[in-house]
């Protein structure tokens, strides 16, 4: 496969992404559990440096969200997980658009050489 820092860079947003998706999925589900502490996904600065250095490729990092809890010891906000969900939904949006984008210009690179 063609690899480039494009489409390395691509590939770690999406799996980032995909990941943060199913960490709120996991957190919502969790809501009413005790003692449950919200879990966070990162990747966007670790991201940007990768390419910066001409790699792209990076994991997404997982850890327990510092908000206050509740009288359970539960973290989790619903508006929070929502609003991060909407925002996480547009982005990958994006991310796989810009990747069939990429592979589209590939394509055609292809059939005319």
């Amino acid at each position: 496969m063609l690899e480039s820092v494009t489409s390395a860079a691509l590939a770690s947003a999406m799996d980032g992404l995909a990941l943060r998706q199913r960490t709120i999925a996991n957190n919502i589900a969790n809501v009413n559990t005790p003692n449950y502490h919200a879990k966070r996904v990162s990747f966007e600065d670790a991201l940007a440096q990768s390419v910066q250095a001409g790699d792209g490729s990076v994991q997404a990092t997982t850890a327990d969200s510092l908000e206050p809890t509740q009288l359970n010891g539960n973290n989790v906000n619903l508006d929070t997980e929502t609003l991060s969900n909407i925002d996480t939904v547009l982005r990958f949006q994006f991310a796989a658009q810009a990747a069939g984008n990429e592979f589209t210009a590939i394509r055609a690179a292809l059939r005319t050489s």
